[in-house]
């Protein structure tokens, strides 16, 4: 028997035995295909908005993805470096095939984890509460808790043209059948939706002096707080085309015969990375559309073609990819495709990700209805680090929508209705502001040490930081600079000069000036920085608090009030038909959702402001 059993070793999978194993729990991890571990089956990439701070976020709380992009990435970039701080967002191309290797070396290495080629076809329950997992063969293995992260296994059907056939993640891995039907007797209620991939090419083919040439950043951005995450491997270059209106043309000869409008395709469809068909219906006033060449690794020719997402016929997908600019000679390795899958709504699991019909089950990933590796990887590790605090009989961890992005993702998910796959972007989170990448270990470390996940002296390290930020805010606020100093910095800025000694800290609230700016022009300011620190990330979190106090302020009040929200507990099983005043869309909705709180009652789509009032009235009595 096992603490806990990890079904699935996509990357929600992965975080999730690691997250497990490292707090001391006896797991087994269950794959069909162990040398698919973490495989990157859609972009080779990590990172991106909003993803990229998950990315930093999982880093923080004790996960591996970061660590893994940071040893396995051929090209960073920071993204957005033009807007504010909160729309910063780290991403990196990856080596796919040395970032499968890395995160089935990391799970190895781990004492607590066994490994098991099989699948999982069942669960077995008593009471209420699991008791084991039932595999292909039929044989039960015991364990305490069970975390499915099946991804997009289960009963898989891809779709290439009008030709559909069964398959789980790529077209050589078979689907997963059984488990669907067998959740489905337990209670659970499931949905069907869809994603896709573009072609493959060779990369000899492509004609690079009709391409531009996108670079990766000089300065490398790295994913994760630990010093020791560095990476000596060369680094590769991105292409950018676009599609034409000949290429659309040449696309909407097998419009009828594509899946996604001959209605083979029941599930729905990422509204935000939409299919190349799909966008040119919706967009019809549009000539083009940007695509990017992304290599697949250091040692392959293999080519991703982002933008190019289809479904469409083999000989329709060849046809558009030579019309576009540099792919007049193009080889397809492999065409594209759409999968369709089950998932499981997810108002059916709490806030630890546990499920509410069966004690000791968790549900993580794709089964839960989101799309990406990034947002996986964030559910799996918080399923591992709960079912092991339950397994160990102590509290959960709850991350809130002003604590992460993680936070926001969980809450968005059993509170908000999942009809297509969830992706997360900067938009979705109300307090972007507090939530960058750059401060997510401030934020989150005390979370990651208190569940055992991050050692002592990594905890301490960032505590130092924290009472190095605070010290060098206080003096920075109180620093003063001398007309002498800043005038020739004003004037390269277009600012009037000033004839009167100016507070450092005003100055930064400045548009276009920034405290190393402020350091070269001022001596004894960059002296007295530097005796507190010489780290230029401490320096940009400084400045970032200084030069948004206000706005940061109204983040932490809005957050505050929410939190009293929060802190109104709804009963479990509480009896909302026992209830008068409540709309009928609203009792029917808290019915469906079985909110914990009052905060999170509110933000479910169909419960109004009165019947929130006529809630709080109630519980009050």
């Amino acid at each position: 028997m096992y603490d806990i059993i990890v079904a699935g070793a996509g990357h929600a999978g992965c975080e999730a035995v690691l997250a497990a194993a490292r707090m001391g729990s006896s797991c087994l991890l269950i794959s069909s295909d162990l040398t698919a571990i973490a495989r990157m089956s859609c972009n080779p990439a990590v990172g991106g908005v909003a993803k990229g701070q998950i990315t930093r976020e999982i880093d923080a709380l004790g996960g591996e993805m970061a660590k893994a992009i940071d040893a396995t990435g051929i090209q960073f970039r920071m993204l957005n470096r033009s807007k504010g701080p909160a729309m910063h967002s780290p991403r990196a191309q990856a080596d796919r095939t040395l970032y499968s290797l890395y995160m089935r070396r990391i799970i190895e290495e781990e004492r607590n984890i066994d490994l098991l080629q099989d699948t999982v076809t069942g669960i077995e329950c008593m009471n209420g509460t699991l008791t084991g997992v039932i595999l292909s063969s039929g044989r039960i293995i015991k364990a305490g808790a069970t975390i499915l992260s099946c991804g997009t296994f289960l009963n898989g059907l891809i779709h290439i043209g009008m030709n559909h056939f069964p398959g789980g993640r790529t077209i050589a891995e078979p689907p997963v059948h059984g488990l669907t039907e067998n959740l489905v007797m337990q209670g659970f209620k499931t949905g069907r939706l869809k994603t896709g991939t573009p072609p493959r090419i060779d990369a000899r083919s492509v004609d690079y002096s009709a391409v531009e040439e996108q670079w990766g950043d000089d300065d490398d951005v790295r994913f994760s707080f630990q010093q020791n995450s560095t990476n000596r491997r060369p680094h590769v270059s991105c292409f950018v085309t676009k599609t034409s209106s000949a290429t659309h043309e040449i696309l909407k000869k097998g419009f009828d015969r594509s899946p996604l409008f001959m209605g083979k395709i029941r599930g729905v469809g990422p509204r935000y990375c939409p299919s190349i068909e799909d966008k040119i219906c919706r967009f019809p006033d549009k000539d083009s559309h940007h695509i990017f060449l992304e290599p697949e690794g250091i040692d392959t020719n293999e080519m991703y073609v982002n933008g190019f997402s289809t479904s469409l016929p083999e000989e329709i997908q060849i046809e558009g990819l030579r019309s576009i600019q540099g792919l007049s000679e193009v080889k397809m390795i492999r065409p594209g495709y759409a999968i369709e899958y089950d998932y499981f709504f997810p108002h059916q699991i709490k806030r630890t990700l546990e499920t509410k019909l069966i004690s000791n089950l968790y549900f993580a990933g794709q089964i839960n209805g989101t799309s990406g590796y990034e947002e996986a990887a964030a559910q799996g590790l918080m399923a591992g680090i709960n079912a092991s605090l339950r397994q160990q009989k102590k509290g959960s961890l709850l991350l809130k929508r002003s604590d992460a992005y993680i936070g926001v993702l969980i809450d968005d998910l059993i509170t908000k209705e999942t009809n297509e796959p969830y992706r997360m972007f900067t938009s979705s989170a109300e307090h972007r502001l507090m939530l960058r990448h750059d401060n997510a270990d401030i934020r989150l470390r005390h979370f990651g040490f208190s569940a055992g996940l991050i050692d002592e002296q990594t905890m301490q390290g960032c505590n130092d930081n924290i009472k190095r930020i605070e010290i060098l805010k206080k003096l920075v606020a109180g620093a003063m600079m001398q007309p002498a100093e800043i005038n020739p910095l004003l004037a390269n800025l277009d600012y009037p000069a000033v004839t009167c000694s100016q507070n450092v800290c005003s100055l930064l609230k400045r548009p276009g000036i920034y405290l190393e700016m402020l350091m070269d022009s001022s001596f004894t300011l960059r002296n007295s920085v530097k005796t507190v620190s010489e780290n230029r990330l401490i320096y940009q979190q400084v400045e970032i608090d200084l030069k948004y106090e206000g706005y940061l302020k109204r983040d932490i009040l809005m957050s505050e009030k929410i939190l009293r929200l929060e802190s109104h507990h709804i009963p479990i099983h509480f009896q909302y038909k026992n209830v008068s005043g409540l709309s009928n869309e609203g009792r029917e909705k808290l019915l469906k959702h079985q909110p914990e709180t009052i905060g999170q009652a509110s933000r479910i789509l169909g419960v109004s402001p009165s019947d929130l009032s006529v809630l709080m009235v109630h519980l009050g009595r």
